[in-house]
Formats: structure tokens, C-alpha cells, sequence
């Protein structure tokens, strides 16, 4: 008979796998974050950075404050942990993945996007222009690679020819990222440059043992999942999903659980640690592993999530770019922040209690995690606006 979990138990399942619960008054270095991201697999990447870039989030809200270059370094020193390619968006990726992502480099080789394609037909010579700079100049950024021609209005994203071509050798897996300049454009080099050896000289494995290898890390960053939750971490095809999720069920590395209340059937990452607590504070960015997964996230802890910024402003509710508040094993609210950096403050434009969140509690103990993300932003007052459930109780924590 399968083991039953509650849905509490479930919980902190998920969020020990993610690492959250961990001693936070600690100093952080590079063998932690690098540990984070092992764990995970992945740092979502976003341009936005109305508070803080998503890829620099999951580190604070796992382990507390650090000194934000040990995520830089993760792509920029050598030798790189962490190499840039999609897995379940635009990511910091573990390194160790690089050769079980090599299908997809192929798969994009075979089917270049329209824009690429035209411009491969018509200028094929380009391509070995760009090689042949990154391999005596590089890394570059596309603004530093030499090319006559103007960017054209109408093109995809406004790309210039270099800069798609850049983003095509970028994702047949030919250039990588060396990391990203002070305005987050990305300093493209010749992949051999990039990767380490040892990763560089690892037989390419077949398709099935790639997505298995894809498989095995997201089950283990998951704790407790359903097949779909399973694809969805790093995007994989649901089919072949199935099946390495057989193969791990076969090999006694995922077993079959029940989770109350769950609507579909679910599965424990056979070794993961089922805490009878979890405690703490963090917060969560919206493209944090923890939450990426709008599905996983309802069903797992009851919150129903829409991320402002792609929805028109008379249509939000929550605000542009809202953080979630975990507590302990639970999420009870959702604020609005954005860094003032010209007036040194962490302006939050609206605050939400979670429905059945103690409110005293939630005010306090958030109160608290804002303050250190304050500090680790090097940002002075806290600034609670009168927008919001929880704002009015907020704010006097905050003065």
C-alpha cells in the first residue's frame, strides 16, 4: 500500500528539498552558493530589476545575506560551476548538467528560428566573421563585435545581425556566456573557452539517459511531485518524461505516495528528508524554483499566483513584481517591493495577507525579512505604502 502524506507533511517535504529551513546568521560563501545551485539545478534568470535580479534571490532567501559577486563568479571565474543555457527558462545552470542539455543544443541546430534562418541564407559568411572575433578578441558582448551593419527597426526584439547570430551559436550550444557586464548584457566566448574540461570531455550521453539525468535532479530538487511538475522543471517533453519516471520508479529512486487533497497521483523522491518542522523567514522572488510552477505552487500551498508585470496595470491586483512570504511551512503574504536606490529604500507598494495567515505574527516576523533584505541591498528604511490587507499592520513593525 502507498505511504499517505498529509498535505502539511507534503509541504515540508517540498521546501526542505528546496533548501529553505536552513540557519540563516551565518556567513555565506562561495562553497554555499555553490551548493544552493547544485541543489536546485538552476537560477532563473530575469531582466527585470526593479528590486533585485530573480537569479541572485534564491541564494538570500535560502541562506540569508552574501555578497551577491559569488553568483557572478559562478559564470565568470574559473572553473565555472554554473554555465548559462534554458532549462526551465533562461538559466544559471549547474555545469554538471551542460552534457545532459546537449540534445536540446541539437535539437535547435535543426531548426533554426525565422529570423536566424534568413539571416544564416543570406549572409552565411557572418557566422565565421563572429567566431573568429570571439576566438581572438573575446569574451565580447554584441555591442563590442565588429560589423557594419545598423540594427534594423522591425527585427526580432530590435536584434542587430551580430546579436542574432550571437543568440544562435548561443543556443546550438557553439558560445557560451563568460557572465554579464554591469548592464546585464551578456559577454559571449567560444564555449571551449567556457566550460571546464572534465565537462567538456564527457561523452555526450543518449537522449533517453539525458532526460533521465534531467529526471533524477528534479526529482530530488522536488522532494514530492506529480508527473506534470516533474516535466515541468526544466521543460522537459512530458512523454519522455513518463518514461524516465518509470525507470526511476524501477530503480527504487521514486516511490509512490498519496498527498491528501492533491488531485493527481504523486511521488517522494525516495531519499528526501521528511522534517517534522520547518521554521523561518524568506522571501520568495516569482521565478524562484519554489514557485516557478504556478500548478505545483496552488496545489503544494493553496496560493493562487499571477505575476504583475505581464499583466496590464488596471488589471493587477497584487502589484508589478510581488515576492511571496514564506513562514515557516507555510506562504502567508505577498508584497509589492521595489528598491528606491537613489533614496536608499525598500519601498513596499502593497502588502497581502494570505487567507487564514495569523496577521500579528505575519506582520512581525516579514517585518523582520525586510529589514535584512534591506540590508543586504544596502538600502536604508523600510517604507510600508497604505496599499494592501496587511499594510496597516505591517507598517509600524517597519518604522
Amino acid at each position: 500500500m502507498n505511504t499517505v502524506l498529509t498535505a502539511a507533511q507534503a509541504r515540508r517535504i517540498a521546501l526542505a528539498a528546496q533548501g529553505f529551513g536552513q540557519d540563516r546568521d551565518r556567513v555565506v560563501g562561495a562553497a554555499q552558493v555553490r551548493r544552493e545551485l547544485r541543489r536546485l539545478g538552476q537560477f532563473q534568470i530575469d531582466s527585470v530589476n526593479v528590486c533585485v535580479r530573480a537569479h541572485y534571490m534564491p541564494a538570500f532567501a535560502r541562506l540569508g545575506a552574501y555578497d551577491r559577486s559569488l553568483v557572478d563568479a559562478l559564470t565568470s571565474a574559473s572553473p565555472r560551476r554554473g554555465y548559462e543555457y534554458w532549462g526551465h527558462a533562461a538559466c544559471i545552470l549547474d555545469v554538471e548538467l551542460e552534457p545532459a542539455l546537449r540534445w536540446r543544443t541539437h535539437a535547435s541546430r535543426a531548426k533554426p528560428w525565422k529570423d536566424a534562418a534568413a539571416l544564416l541564407a543570406a549572409k552565411p559568411e557572418l557566422i565565421d566573421k563572429v567566431r573568429s572575433q570571439l576566438a581572438a578578441r573575446g569574451p565580447l558582448t554584441a555591442r563590442q563585435v565588429e560589423h557594419d551593419q545598423e540594427r534594423e527597426p522591425g527585427s526580432w526584439w530590435n536584434w542587430s545581425e551580430v546579436k542574432t547570430i550571437l543568440e544562435w551559436l548561443f543556443v546550438i550550444g557553439e558560445v557560451s556566456s563568460a557572465g554579464r557586464n554591469t548592464s546585464f548584457e551578456r559577454r559571449y566566448a567560444l564555449t571551449e573557452r567556457v566550460l571546464p574540461a572534465p565537462i567538456r570531455n564527457t561523452a555526450t550521453p543518449s537522449e533517453d539517459e539525458a532526460r533521465l539525468t534531467l529526471a533524477r535532479r528534479a526529482a530530488a530538487a522536488l522532494g514530492v511531485f506529480t508527473e506534470t511538475w516533474l516535466a515541468e522543471y526544466f521543460y522537459t517533453d512530458r512523454a519522455a518524461t513518463t518514461a524516465a519516471l518509470a525507470t526511476l520508479i524501477a530503480n527504487g529512486e521514486v516511490v509512490d505516495v498519496s498527498v491528501r487533497g492533491w488531485r493527481r497521483p504523486a511521488y517522494l523522491w525516495a531519499d528526501a528528508r521528511r522534517p517534522r518542522r520547518v521554521t523561518g523567514e524568506a522571501l520568495v522572488a516569482p521565478f524562484d524554483s519554489l514557485v516557478f510552477d504556478r500548478d505545483r505552487l496552488a496545489e503544494t500551498f493553496g496560493v493562487q499566483y499571477k505575476i504583475g508585470l505581464y499583466t496590464p496595470k488596471e488589471q493587477r491586483v497584487h502589484g508589478y513584481y510581488v515576492y511571496l512570504f514564506v513562514m515557516d511551512d507555510q506562504i502567508v503574504a505577498r508584497v509589492d517591493l521595489k528598491a528606491d536606490r537613489l533614496a536608499g529604500r525598500l519601498l513596499v507598494q502593497s502588502a497581502w495577507l494570505e487567507d487564514g495567515a495569523a496577521e500579528t505574527e505575519t506582520a512581525s516576523r516579514l517585518a523582520g525579512e525586510l529589514r535584512r533584505m534591506a540590508d543586504w541591498l544596502g538600502l536604508g528604511e523600510v517604507e510600508v505604502q497604505s496599499v494592501g490587507t496587511l499594510a496597516s499592520a505591517l507598517a509600524p513593525h517597519c518604522r
